[in-house]
């Protein structure tokens, strides 16, 4: 018994078929790997955080923990983007099902129109529908994010909320300027 390689097997054996397989993978490979955009890049960055100060009761704070994404172009001027962020807190907030970040505290979703970038800093600014916490639509927001991996800092401001948020895990990047 030969073994037969796993183009053989698929037909896949001419280079004419090789060729025709590179052609439809450049092709459709752009397509496929999400939003491609021709502008340039203002800021992105996705990861896990923690809230400073959790839930901030004075009696028992609440550790809450968010996920957050978002990305940021300037196309022709304009800026665009995407701005997520979910936050959650534990079932209960001592004991069994205190480890267990299962309950939607309140979750941003929301388009960034705005963005100054200042060094290693960008504040971006939009709007926004919340869910829970602050809940609305078309709620301004701002977040401030700082380049870096885990330990970076993002302060989210929105409905009158300020939330000081610590990154656990992920990345955040940040355009530097010409010259920067």
């Amino acid at each position: 018994m030969t073994k037969r390689s796993i183009f053989e097997s698929s037909g896949l054996r001419t280079p004419a078929s090789l060729l025709g397989l590179g052609l439809v993978v450049a092709l459709f490979a752009p397509s496929a790997l999400g939003h491609t955009s021709q502008g340039s890049l203002i800021a992105r960055g996705a990861g896990t955080t923690i809230i400073e100060g959790g839930t901030a009761s004075s009696v028992a704070p609440i550790p809450v923990f968010t996920t957050l994404a978002f990305h940021a172009e300037e196309d022709g001027g304009a800026v665009t983007g995407d701005f997520e962020c979910f936050a959650r807190v534990p079932e209960t907030p001592t004991g069994t099902g205190s480890a267990a970040f299962t309950v939607n505290a309140m979750y941003v979703t929301g388009r960034i129109t705005g963005a100054v970038v200042n060094g290693d800093t960008a504040t971006l600014t939009g709007t926004a529908t919340i869910t829970g916490l602050g809940a609305g639509t078309n709620v301004p927001f701002a977040i401030v994010v700082h380049r870096g991996g885990s330990g970076t800092t993002a302060v989210l401001t929105t409905g009158g909320l300020v939330f000081h948020e610590i990154l656990v895990e992920g990345s955040i990047e940040v355009r530097r300027k010409e010259g920067e």
